[in-house]
């Protein structure tokens, strides 16, 4: 037999000694659990309270024909021009081709004059380069091109308030360096 196997041995033996002694004092401590556990059982049992009676939430039925019922899917509150506010945007207006793209993801590359008139180059995400001028529309939010200078296009977008309403918001495009 070789060294190694017999410290693996006397390693074995000595681990196997000391969980004898770990484990036969556990025994006391157990003794005290179980005479706990007779205790308890020993006690009458008492009476459980029964459960409180559930009652079903009234229901109640939206049909169209109701009048003087509102749907729960339509909002409260008409869509108004609130104060300091503007109208809900035109929805039958025809849509721009830049309209689709978020505004964030446009870059002015230039300007070009034409005819006494300035025009905004923009470029899309997909690397196309388009021309804009005042009047034309930009980005999701019904963003209308209101001036051009050589460094930036501003454009105002007409957003929800959060309260039914809809207000007019600044943005601008800057002229893009790269």
């Amino acid at each position: 037999m070789s060294v190694t196997h017999r410290f693996l041995r006397v390693g074995l033996l000595a681990a196997g000694a000391a969980m004898l002694v770990l484990t036969s004092g556990c025994s006391n401590r157990m003794d005290d659990l179980e005479a706990y556990i007779d205790q308890v059982k020993a006690r009458p049992g008492g009476r459980i309270e029964p459960l409180p009676e559930v009652r079903p939430a009234p229901s109640h039925v939206y049909g169209s024909g109701r009048a003087g019922i509102r749907s729960p899917f339509t909002p409260d509150t008409p869509t108004v021009a609130r104060p300091g506010g503007v109208g809900a945007p035109d929805r039958d207006r025809p849509r721009q081709y830049l309209e689709q793209f978020p505004l964030d993801t446009m870059r002015m590359v230039g300007t070009l004059d034409l005819r006494d008139q300035t025009f905004a180059l923009v470029q899309t995400r997909d690397g196309l380069v388009h021309r804009v001028a005042p009047g034309n529309y930009l980005g999701q939010n019904d963003g209308r091109i209101t001036s051009i200078s050589e460094s930036e296009i501003r454009l105002t977008e007409i957003v929800a308030d959060g309260l039914g309403g809809y207000m007019e918001r600044p943005a601008a495009l800057a002229l893009s360096e790269n």
